[in-house]
């Protein structure tokens, strides 16, 4: 039976006395029971209610909320998930919602985004803008023997929602400040929206007398290029909490650019001195803060991509998708980075799954090439981050399907099309997005250049339709179920 704070305090004053030694002795001992307790927490769970702990993320307007209430809506009404084995065996007799076990991070909030979903007049949810959790449970009756003689088990999946550019911001720990402004700046030139910053930063004498006004007004423009290279359709915009910032809005801490560096050595107090200051503390107080505490704890990982998005902008965004698939992946390898590999103490994620959403904007016939497209861009970024470790696959998908198909005919040829019901007008329409190439490496080519994407493309925002469901059944998608086999199905028979 777990001990109260005051028995722990009784029985360390009983047996040393009392005194200042015996208050740090009481903390160390307090420290002990506690991590005893949560390794005997952690056993019970793994022999008898074994947890899955599902990390969710995506790049840049990759609809994470949508996929993390669509999946579970159809987890806990499973009719229309006849790819999940656990689901069409019957091996899930039951799931329901469960209280999270962690008490200090917010709960992901499901029934308002079913809600606002499933409505009167069905829009699309708030997106997330920090960490969350959802327990979902199962009564699961085990196949075989075994399984027959031992009857029904729980198991929980433990979904944590976190921001994809706070997984991105991994790459700075390899970083020092001055190699991170260079490339940056690099990085930088051409985009839409960083002129304004980039002039700011080059009438800049970094070797100068640090200005705080100054500091900010760099700061502030250099998030909002970041702001305007992710409307644009880039996903290595990187500090994440420049754009994400929550409660650290404000702190010096998110108040620093890449500057140019100073032709010669630089003092204290200078300009360029506090901003490596400002970004080494950065690294320390909230990028290692996050991994230690939530990703090296994660089993499963869910990336999502808005890779059509990459596509319509043009092969600047996709060039700038292949390279933060890159960085993802190496995030995940296996020693990359000692500290972490002390925390993880064995544990590593063991699959993960790249999945290209708003597959729904695309006529069936297309899903093929667009997750080769996937799977190509996926295998260039394992040879280019020298991985090797958990399983992982490329998929097309969509979490809350929005369009049906059609095919019609325009000036003698035929259109495979989709329809819905655009966002902007709340008009029905229909589209035709355009082919895609046959070869992924015709748009993955770094020479590559033309249009794989209709005009019409950029009007395809269509608003969630109407959802009277049937007993049983939860809403419609397209692969969710060979996502959901894929990511923890082993886990549920």
């Amino acid at each position: 039976m777990p001990l109260s704070l005051q028995q722990r305090s009784a029985y360390v004053g009983s047996v040393l006395g009392t005194g200042g030694r015996v208050v740090r002795l009481d903390s160390l001992a307090d420290s002990l029971l506690r991590s005893m307790e949560s390794a005997a927490a952690t056993v019970s769970e793994s022999l008898f209610e074994p947890v899955i702990r599902l990390g969710v993320t995506g790049l840049a307007r990759s609809g994470k909320t949508v996929f993390i209430t669509g999946l579970v809506a159809n987890l806990l009404d499973r009719g229309r998930m006849p790819q999940l084995r656990a689901a069409a065996e019957g091996a899930i007799r039951v799931a329901w919602l469960h209280p999270q076990p962690d008490l200090t991070l917010p709960r992901f909030d499901f029934e308002t985004h079913m809600a606002a979903l499933t409505g009167p007049e069905p829009h699309w949810p708030e997106s997330t803008r920090s960490i969350s959790e959802l327990r979902l449970s199962f009564r699961v009756q085990p196949g075989g023997l075994l399984g027959s003689m031992s009857g029904p088990r729980r198991v929980h999946l433990d979904i944590v929602d976190y921001p994809g550019e706070w997984l991105l911001d991994l790459a700075l720990l390899d970083s020092d400040f001055a190699t991170w402004a260079a490339e940056s700046l690099k990085r930088m030139a051409g985009r839409p929206g960083a002129d304004a910053f980039l002039a700011k930063a080059a009438a800049v004498d970094a070797a100068g007398p640090h200005d705080e006004t100054l500091a900010r007004e760099l700061a502030d423009a250099f998030a909002a290029a970041l702001q305007s290279a992710r409307r644009a359709g880039f996903s290595d915009c990187t500090p994440g909490r420049f754009l994400l910032p929550g409660d650290l809005a404000g702190a010096p801490v998110v108040t620093f650019a890449p500057l140019h560096a100073p032709a010669a050595a630089v003092r204290r107090g200078s300009l360029w001195r506090e901003m490596e200051r400002r970004y080494e503390g950065y690294k320390r107080e909230v990028v290692r803060p996050f991994f230690r505490e939530h990703f090296t704890r994660i089993d499963r990982q869910v990336v999502l991509v808005d890779a059509l998005g990459a596509i319509h902008s043009g092969p600047a965004a996709v060039a700038d998708m292949r390279r933060v698939l890159a960085e993802v992946l190496a995030a995940f390898r296996p020693g990359r980075n000692g500290w972490l590999m002390r925390l993880l103490a064995g544990r590593r994620v063991e699959r993960i799954l790249f999945a290209a959403t708003k597959a729904d904007r695309l006529h069936h016939s297309q899903h093929g090439r667009l997750t080769a497209i996937m799977e190509a861009m996926l295998r260039e970024a394992r040879d280019r981050a020298a991985f090797a470790g958990a399983a992982t696959e490329a998929m097309a998908l969509s979490a809350w399907r929005t369009t049906i198909e059609e095919t019609r005919d325009h000036n003698g040829r035929r259109l495979e099309c989709v329809r819905g019901v655009r966002l902007k007008t709340r008009r029905e329409a229909a589209f035709w997005a355009g082919d895609l190439p046959e070869n992924p490496m015709e748009l993955l080519s770094a020479a590559g250049s033309g249009e794989w994407l209709a005009g019409d493309y950029g009007a395809m925002e269509f608003v969630p339709p109407g959802f009277s469901p049937r007993p049983g059944e939860g809403p419609p998608h397209i692969r969710l179920d060979r996502a959901a086999e894929f990511l923890f199905g082993d886990r549920l028979r």
